[in-house]
């Protein structure tokens, strides 16, 4: 009887979670967001989809993507996928797909997810997705059959016809090793000493251009390395700093270095780029903030620009 109850409250929860909307929609004035589950029930080690949609108008302000945690009520993320963008006009659409899977059976609840709108005028305000209630069943197991015993490992009898690809590729094998070492006997001659040749000098931009186009190569935002990717960047452009301007930014804050470039007559039309990429910088090395794919983008040619830009030009004096 207790049997038939449980299997009633099943159904009937599974019923519900079928005809319930999974769709979430949270909206302001300026910030729009869409969430939706693919799934009302899975079996222990599935997985099911949680799809994540923000509008907002860049003209207005700026979102800050929600941080997703890694488990959640019984639940794990078992991938986060990339945020697409796209653009259209003003407004701009940002798109992300969340796996979870459960090892635990019961009802679990997939939280809201919480995103920072940063409007360019007022103050920042939180916005959030609906929750989701994702069922986690076990496999069903038929009680009424007996158990079976593991069966032992069974030989198979073989003969030399299987082994005949593997003895045809030996023997090929080996006769290509005899007459490549007759060939070089046959052919040796004293090599002269090489001589390399003497690697061209590297100016100061063409150093620091290649460190910039070896760290967009390592592609670290792209694959969520976002704090790895100012670490670095900011380190090019602060040793550049040093290196052009004789200035110890290495070992200076960010509010330290725009004091030095406010006092320098060669550094101050690059001010404003400069604080702008250091301050988000920061941001995401230490307050954990999210910036956009566009605001990588723009980071990283902002200090590609400030450096091809501060070319130290020497001019020669000639003297009658």
């Amino acid at each position: 009887m207790a049997r038939n109850v449980t299997s009633v409250s099943r159904f009937f929860l599974f019923i519900s979670l079928i005809f319930c909307s999974y769709f979430s929609f949270a909206q302001s004035d300026d910030v729009k967001l869409n969430a939706k589950i693919d799934a009302a029930n899975i079996s222990v080690g599935d997985q099911a989809h949680v799809f994540i949609e923000a509008q907002y108008n860049q003209m207005k302000g700026k979102l800050q993507w929600a941080e997703i945690p890694d488990t959640f009520n019984h639940l794990e993320v078992v991938e986060k996928g990339k945020i697409d963008t796209l653009k259209q006009g003003d407004l701009i659409t940002l798109k992300q797909r969340i796996s979870v899977t459960g090892f635990d059976s019961g009802s679990f609840t997939v939280p809201s997810f919480l995103f920072s709108a940063i409007p360019n005028n007022g103050s920042s305000y939180t916005v959030g997705t609906d929750s989701f209630q994702l069922l986690v069943q076990t496999v069903a197991v038929d009680t009424t059959k007996g158990y079976k015993g593991i069966k032992g490992i069974i030989m198979v009898k073989s003969s030399w016809k299987d082994y005949i690809w593997l003895i045809i590729g030996c023997l090929v094998f080996v006769v290509l090793i005899v007459f490549v070492i007759q060939y070089f006997i046959r052919n040796r001659k004293v090599a002269a000493p090489e001589v390399k040749p003497a690697a061209p000098v590297e100016s100061l931009q063409e150093k620091y251009n290649r460190l910039l186009s070896e760290l967009d190569q390592k592609q670290l935002w792209q694959n969520n390395q976002v704090k790895e990717y100012y670490v670095q960047l900011t380190d090019i452009l602060r040793d550049y700093i040093e290196k052009r301007f004789q200035t110890p930014a290495m070992e200076l804050t960010t509010d330290e270095i725009l004091s030095k470039a406010a006092l320098r007559s060669d550094m101050q039309p690059y001010q404003g780029m400069l604080s702008n990429t250091l301050r988000m910088a920061d941001l995401a090395k230490f307050a954990k903030a999210q910036p956009l794919p566009q605001e990588h983008m723009q980071a990283m040619e902002s200090v590609r620009e400030f450096v091809n830009a501060t070319k130290l030009v020497i001019t020669e004096t000639t003297t009658k």
